[in-house]
């Protein structure tokens, strides 16, 4: 069983969220994909910001990392146009209120800015609290995602409670609104899983924050008479993202209430493997894989009664041949489940290499994957930057201090745009090539016969 992370774990402690150490590092590393233009009162304007903006499009710091800053700028150049972005985050036009949180959002996914967040903390927080009451579904989504990164980019601390004591109340508020969008639900519900995450000091805090989720994504759970067939709804993205929060949040707990909490649903977690959705089997299934693996951590010899008919299930999914189902979610399900069937049974995992930079870090267990996975989906592309610079990240995956790099190390690290080019044109022809050959053999046989 690996280390969990209980309420006095490293990263609560002097983490620092990617502090001014990191700082000093990040602006060696580089800065976000996009050279930020500088806005003026002219550019302010609703059609100006609509039309010529570049941060309407969510992936446009993260595509090529923080590499450019060094080419086309200055750590000085990115702030001063950050600042203009957070001024439009309050600006009288919805559109140009979500492209300027998905700017600051992208950015600060692609470099960390620790010392530049912390003095804008409160103002970015106020932008937050007010899209996310007053906008509409994609406003409220965007404030939700930048929320993660804000207080990913500050680590746990006093910065981030008062964030999440301000914006917390909000998010459960959204989570819980029938009447609001599915998909505003949703990010918000991954985003207060993220921020109670790296935030919540406060053990009963935390408690409120899993029995809010276990409210959402139950109501997926079979009914104990019903023995059909789960059908997905509209709620389903829903439930999959308050079920994966839930987990996360569960990985921080203390044993006594981990043991409560497996109590309450080691039973009825199995029959979410039943739904027609392909995302929420898999995501039951990781669940249950990491559920066993933190019962095993507390009670090595941890028995589990319906053993027989669970394994049976789980053996079917990773070798699920139904027709009905696409060729492309039957194949990722049964990747999946064939691991989750290794680990309930054999309590093993299949350790997966991660590299960013000249480091490698192993995920050998459920949790730690688990834990990668969920700021994977929050940072993007941009989490291997974070994992080389960000204290906090660093501090959870167990990766030490941040490894201190000079100007001609970084410089050989790096692929220009133009060699990646290269190397993508030259792999579109060599599947080019491939595909002509299986075609021609094709043709071949059928001439044959």
């Amino acid at each position: 069983m690996p280390k969990n992370k209980k309420r006095n774990a490293p990263h609560r402690g002097g983490g620092g969220g990617g502090g001014s150490g990191a700082a000093t590092s990040a602006a060696t590393a580089g800065g976000p994909h996009r050279t930020v233009q500088p806005f003026s009162d002219e550019d302010a304007s609703i059609e100006t910001m609509s039309h010529c903006s570049g941060y309407s499009d969510p992936s446009s710091f993260a595509e090529d990392g923080p590499e450019v800053l060094d080419e086309e700028g200055t750590q000085e150049d990115l702030e001063y146009k950050l600042k203009g972005l957070i001024d439009l985050t309050v600006d009288k036009s919805a559109k140009t209120r979500q492209a300027a949180l998905e700017g600051v959002k992208n950015a600060l996914s692609s470099k960390v800015l620790y010392e530049f967040i912390l003095e804008r903390r409160m103002t970015l927080t106020d932008s937050i609290e007010r899209c996310l009451k007053k906008g509409k579904s994609d406003e409220q989504r965007a404030a939700a995602a930048l929320a993660s990164v804000l207080c990913v980019q500050l680590g746990p601390g006093l910065e981030s409670e008062e964030i999440l004591k301000t914006l917390g109340p909000i998010l459960k508020k959204i989570i819980c609104d029938g009447t609001a969008s599915i998909q505003a639900r949703q990010t918000c519900a991954t985003c207060f899983g993220v921020c109670c995450f790296i935030a919540t000091d406060d053990i009963t805090e935390l408690y409120s924050a899993l029995e809010c989720l276990e409210t959402i994504f139950t109501k997926s759970y079979l009914k104990e008479k019903d023995t059909s067939v789960i059908s997905s709804t509209p709620n389903t993205v829903l439930h999959i993202s308050s079920l994966l929060a839930w987990t996360l949040l569960l990985t921080i707990c203390p044993i006594s209430e981990v043991k409560k909490k497996l109590e309450l649903h080691f039973h009825k977690l199995p029959s979410l493997l039943s739904c027609d959705d392909v995302n929420m089997r898999i995501a039951a299934g990781e669940s249950l894989a990491l559920l066993f693996e933190l019962a095993r951590g507390m009670e090595s010899d941890f028995f589990y009664e319906d053993m027989d008919s669970l394994t049976q299930m789980l053996r079917a999914l990773a070798t699920d041949g139904n027709k009905h189902r696409a060729k492309v979610d039957k194949r990722k399900q049964r990747s999946v489940f064939r691991d989750v069937l290794r680990a309930v049974e054999e309590r093993d995992f299949p350790t997966e290499t991660v590299k960013f930079g000249p480091e490698r870090m192993y995920i050998d267990s459920w949790v730690k994957k688990h834990t990668y996975d969920t700021f994977k989906e929050v940072l993007g592309s941009g989490l291997q930057y974070h994992l080389q610079t960000n204290e906090f990240l660093r501090s959870v995956f167990e990766l030490g201090p941040p490894v201190m790099l000079d100007a001609a190390t970084l410089k050989t690290m790096k692929i220009s745009r133009f060699e990646r080019h290269l190397y993508n044109s030259a792999a579109f022809k060599a599947r080019t090539k491939a595909r002509s050959k299986c075609r021609d053999k094709r043709a071949d046989v059928g001439e044959f016969f």
